[in-house]
């Protein structure tokens, strides 16, 4: 659309991720829903912008409270161009963004299944090559930790599974999978909690069918279809275009097709936002609405099935990648302390006690699996917590910055 000064531009919730390029700072701004190919790279100055296009205000107003507030020149003509650049890669709410998300999302739906994101980046895209790349770190897990023993299944039983790239994380998946393998194995459905890096909606749903190397992962739509007249359906598919560039669901529907050796089974692949009102408000998530809706209606829906639910989700991000400081021997430790009193509650099937655990340091070490792990020990109730592998993952090149991850299995009667 041709955008006017006296137009008032909303922005949408975006991305924005500090980036260095050639000793100058800049903000990237990324869409979640990834409607276009194009990202913005903004300097200092012009990033500052951002909050002043909250549709209250023209694009000479813009300008003159920029002005005001910063003592910094900058013309309504500046302005203009910033407003036509974000238009341009639609990310103002506007008729422009509205139509190209109308028109990728129908050409999601027509598709037979979601594409997978990283098959021959992350992982093998042949089924040889993957399945050669997970018994290797199996092999790895076994050489450093010993055998890793079977768990036998439960009436209830859920896993939790990192997420983070496999070169990273493989010996971990490999721990808490291998040991999982046969609930895993004698499972006909699987729900998948999993982390929306890119979202804040609680819950967001999709009935397109997961792709692996291995095949096609059916999604459980009758199932999906009632969770999404529980929450409602424009708040349970507002989001559902972040479901094609978020991997969290993708990289554990790998390990799940792969341990049952290509063999299909139905999927209920839930992408959840963060819990962070209830770390800030200090109220119950257990209270919440929707949450409980989603967890009655699973409930219900799966009455009878032998069902296997998976919390992907990776533990602390912290360190300079993470807008944090850079990591010491003492912050490291005091990272591993919160960690295992994490692991500790897992081991307790506590749901309560894990989020009081988050909520008292609110947050401080950025864990990303919260509401996935929050919400599988929900649905679990009452169970038994095996612990299946743990480490710290270095996250920038000067190892200043760690991601940790860790591998749980639950057992309930």
């Amino acid at each position: 659309m041709t955008l006017h000064l006296s137009d008032r531009p909303k922005l949408r919730l975006v991305d924005l991720r500090p980036h260095s390029q050639n000793g100058q700072t800049y903000l990237l701004v990324r869409d979640p829903l990834q409607l276009s190919d194009q990202q913005l790279l903004l300097p200092d100055v012009l990033a500052a912008l951002l909050p002043f296009f909250d549709g209250t205000r023209t694009l000479h107003a813009i300008a003159h409270e920029f002005n005001a507030h910063y003592g910094v020149p900058i013309g309504a003509d500046m302005v203009h161009k910033l407003a036509t650049a974000l238009d341009q890669v639609h990310l103002l709410e506007n008729e422009t963004f509205r139509a190209a998300e109308a028109r990728i999302r129908a050409d999601y739906h027509s598709l037979p299944h979601r594409p997978s994101l990283l098959a021959g980046r992350g992982y093998p895209a042949d089924p040889a090559g993957l399945a050669a790349l997970l018994d290797d770190y199996r092999s790895q897990a076994q050489r450093l930790h010993g055998p890793l023993t079977p768990v036998p299944p439960a009436p209830r039983f859920g896993l939790l599974s990192p997420h983070i790239d496999y070169p990273r994380g493989g010996v971990v998946y490999a721990q808490v999978w291998e040991r999982a393998a046969p609930a895993v194995q004698q499972a006909d459905l699987a729900i998948i909690f999993a982390t929306d890096h890119a979202g804040t909606d609680p819950f967001t749903l999709t009935r397109q069918h997961y792709a692996t190397p291995y095949g096609v992962l059916p999604t459980a739509r009758e199932i999906v279809d009632r969770l999404a007249q529980a929450l409602g359906e424009d708040a349970a598919y507002a989001g559902e275009l972040r479901h094609r560039g978020e991997h969290s669901i993708e990289l554990v529907a790998i390990w799940l097709h792969h341990l049952r050796e290509g063999r299909p089974i139905e999927v209920v692949p839930i992408l959840c936002g963060g819990l962070h009102p209830y770390i800030a408000n200090g109220a119950d998530p257990a209270t919440d609405l929707p949450t409980r809706r989603v967890l009655e209606t699973l409930q219900t829906a799966t009455a009878g099935r032998t069902v296997v639910v998976i919390a992907s989700g990776d533990l602390a991000h912290v360190g300079p990648a993470f807008s944090q400081p850079a990591l010491s021997a003492t912050t490291r430790a005091a990272v591993h302390a919160a960690d295992q009193e994490l692991l500790h509650q897992m081991r307790n099937g506590d749901a309560t006690g894990f989020f009081e655990s988050i909520r008292r340091v609110r947050d401080r070490y950025n864990v990303c699996g919260v509401a996935p792990i929050y919400l599988t020990l929900r649905y679990l109730g009452a169970a038994d917590g095996i612990p299946a592998g743990y480490a710290s993952c270095p996250a920038d090149d000067a190892n200043t910055s760690a991601v940790t991850i860790g591998g749980m299995i639950f057992r309930g009667t």
